[in-house]
């Protein structure tokens, strides 16, 4: 059970290993498109239809049709990697359970973006976690864990792309171990500094000069390429009715240079972009104008001489 392109990873190598996969659940085809009349099929559905494997896609997973037709398969384990939440009649089904393949490693980072949230922390490391699935989001027993670091440059796709297949490799131990029988689960340890990982909306992404370098470094590559960090910039900040326009930032560096004015102040110096945070400068090296492609910032300073006499502003 999945829909992104994390999910396809973890599919692949149960088909590609031999393992008895009989049928895939899936999102249903999503409307795209300017007028949402293009329906655009998951990751997961794609990469089955190639593999010929039958293809569910409940719209409710409650819909007394489907659980009768999931449970026509009897599967003797269900996997769940980047799903939604299950009801009970469908993860207490199979012999043997069903299992989430999550990317973080619990009890941290609860929740539908571990990825992103773990970045914008600036945490050192994350990981992959294995567990059965119960009545409440992502706190059932856990059967494996395995780490995986996050270098202070990686952003995103890297961390993705790194956990993707990572987390393949420990979804086939983990059905490894339930197949022989010598499975181990423990109770998630208690915590009392819990961090969670909730779903990120377009209002998650605006940057707040008013905090340090470091954490608008992190949190610029914590949303790094998609969705996107996002600040307002406005000709003239005192006048709140003043024209703005929106700039996306997908990547950034820390200077170690002590602020030289205003927050969310903007300078350059030879062709280089800064912007004052409320302790260092913080350097740009690629953005993207509302309306334009994404560029470097000497290619950006090459067409818009005057970005001096705005400020980034929340």
């Amino acid at each position: 059970m999945g829909t992104p392109d994390f999910a396809v990873e973890p599919l692949k190598c149960l088909v590609e290993g031999g393992y008895n996969v009989v049928a895939v659940v899936t999102q249903p085809d999503k409307p795209v498109g300017r007028h949402g009349s293009i329906l655009q099929a998951s990751a997961v559905k794609e990469y089955a239809k190639q593999q010929n494997l039958p293809i569910l896609q409940p719209v409710k997973m409650k819909d007394p049709e489907f659980v009768e037709e999931i449970k026509s398969y009897n599967a003797n384990l269900q996997v769940v990697v980047a799903f939604r939440m299950l009801p009970e009649v469908i993860w207490s089904m199979p012999k043997y359970g069903t299992f989430n393949v999550h990317a973080a490693l619990l009890p941290q980072y609860r929740g539908a973006a571990p990825i992103n949230w773990a970045i914008i922390n600036g945490e050192t490391k994350t990981g992959i976690t294995t567990f059965f699935l119960d009545h409440d989001i992502d706190t059932g027993k856990i059967i494996m864990q395995r780490e995986f670091p996050i270098p202070d440059d990686a952003d995103v796709e890297y961390v993705y792309d790194g956990l993707m297949h990572l987390g393949a490799q420990v979804c086939l131990d983990t059905v490894d171990m339930i197949i022989s029988g010598n499975i181990t689960s423990i109770s998630q340890p208690k915590c009392d500094d819990l961090k969670a990982a909730p779903k990120i909306f377009k209002e998650t992404c605006e940057i707040d000069w008013n905090n340090s370098a470091k954490k608008i470094y992190d949190f610029i590559r914590g949303l790094s390429p998609v969705p996107g960090a996002w600040t307002k910039l406005y000709k003239n900040a005192e006048e709140e009715k003043s024209t703005s326009t929106i700039l996306k930032i997908y990547k950034a560096t820390k200077t170690n240079r002590k602020a030289e004015g205003k927050t969310g102040s903007i300078f350059t110096e030879k062709n280089k972009m800064y912007i004052n945070t409320n302790d260092e400068l913080l350097e740009i090296i690629e953005l993207q104008l509302s309306g334009k492609k994404r560029m470097t910032t000497e290619c950006f300073l090459n067409g818009f001489h005057d970005i001096e006499c705005y400020n980034a502003v929340k």
